[in-house]
């Protein structure tokens, strides 16, 4: 299977200027737990994680960044092509738990933990994954 066939395709982004709150307001109503951040090209720069808010900004005591200040720049990516397989070793080895997908530069989707946990004949190497995923890191 490959990961255009598993991915979120209804994939909300921000701009560079997007500020922090809006970020968070974006977050919940969309009920995810992370946000790719792209340029007008829907070429993706980074990405941001509810985790990131927390502490790369309000543990700061500064809620007035923008995405681009706290994001993950050059996050990993996928290809709408790769294999499942490879995209879930890919978050493993990196401990992601969402995998941006571009085709041309373009953002197309998002792969993420909860993608293969729903596919019945993944939930193993979703477990599998989310074990090397969440082990202990440092903060950054």
């Amino acid at each position: 299977m490959k990961v255009k066939d598993l991915m979120s395709t209804s994939i909300v982004s921000v701009k560079p200027e997007t500020s922090i709150e809006q970020v968070a307001r974006q977050m919940r109503q969309a009920d995810v737990g992370a946000i790719p951040v792209c340029d007008d090209r829907d070429q993706v720069l980074g990405i941001i994680t509810d985790r990131d808010i927390v502490v790369r900004a309000l543990s700061t005591g500064n809620n007035q960044k923008t995405a681009k200040e706290i994001m993950t720049r050059n996050p990993i990516l996928a290809s709408p092509n790769m294999n499942v397989h490879e995209a879930t070793l890919l978050m493993a080895k990196n401990q992601i738990r969402r995998l941006p997908v571009v085709d041309n530069n373009r953002m197309m989707g998002v792969m993420s933990m909860a993608d293969l946990a729903r596919k019945s004949i993944y939930v193993d190497e979703a477990g599998d994954a989310l074990s090397a995923i969440s082990k202990p890191g440092t903060l950054s």
